[in-house]
């Protein structure tokens, strides 16, 4: 079976930075999408950002500029750099793997408090 484990979350201040790592392990094809969604209570989950087996990223609009999404296919890990975090950043981070119409799994979630 695959699993997706996420690492990084915790407690930071106001414009500080953050790096959340996830790893995918299992019996996996090297083309798909990496991502990474957040959610807060009573809101949908959202989409953070996205990034292709082909490099090709996505961000939402009020990450872009602060976040960066990255990852290396061979070992099935995507990383979010997060710069100028703000408190509306607060959110459990979940990292997602798919390759549409084979699969899509999700990690348990990280959580992130930007708080002074």
């Amino acid at each position: 079976q695959v699993q997706v484990v996420e690492s990084g979350g915790g407690l930071v201040q106001p414009g500080g930075s953050l790096r959340l790592s996830c790893a995918a392990s299992g019996s996996l094809f090297s083309s798909n999408v990496m991502s990474w969604y957040r959610q807060t209570p009573g809101k949908q989950r959202e989409l953070v950002a996205t990034i292709s087996s082909a490099g090709i990223t996505n961000y939402a609009d009020s990450v872009k500029g602060r976040f960066t999404i990255s990852r290396d296919s061979a070992k099935n890990t995507v990383s979010l750099q997060m710069n100028s975090l703000k408190p509306e950043d607060t959110a459990v981070y979940y990292c997602n793997v798919r390759r549409p119409g084979w699969y899509d799994f999700w990690g348990q979630g990280t959580q992130v408090t930007v708080s002074s």
